[in-house]
């Protein structure tokens, strides 16, 4: 008689931590290690932006791989950034300022979405972490951080 094989399947929860003062953003961390989380993913936003150099800081402290959307994160400090490239946003939006100066109509303008994406990473920070960054990867990458 045929039997059938049952397969468990490792359920990975992915907590989501939400900051909006210095005060979370301490708390984060704190449940980061709680959690023994394995990384962490910051999301693109003003606020996270604005508390850069913090959240760098706190995840190199609490030896948490961390992936940030801007490339400024890789540059201050931070493990590796993925994300649209500031500079070419600014440049886009400076390009339809232009075209409304110029007397275009906002409305007639076409939406713009990021063109240009970038991969940076932090090769001390990965060594700092004890991490090994494939050289697939690397090559991929639009900057290397040595």
């Amino acid at each position: 008689m045929p039997h059938a094989c049952s397969a468990e399947r490792a359920l990975t929860q992915l907590p989501i931590l939400q900051a909006a003062t210095d005060r979370e953003i301490e708390t984060a961390f704190t449940s980061l290690v709680q959690l023994q989380a394995g990384a962490l993913v910051v999301g693109a936003d003003a606020f996270f932006n604005s508390r850069r150099e913090q959240l760098v800081a706190l995840a190199a402290r609490h030896m948490v791989p961390a992936i940030y959307e801007w490339r400024e994160f890789a540059e201050a400090g931070g493990l590796i950034s993925y994300g649209p490239s500031l500079t070419s946003a600014n440049r886009q939006a400076g390009d339809y300022v232009g075209k409304i100066l110029k007397g275009a109509k906002p409305a007639d303008l076409p939406d713009q979405r990021p063109t240009k994406f970038e991969l940076v990473i932090n090769l001390k920070t990965a060594n700092a972490l004890g991490l090994t960054v494939p050289q697939s990867i690397l090559v991929r990458a639009d900057a290397v951080i040595e």
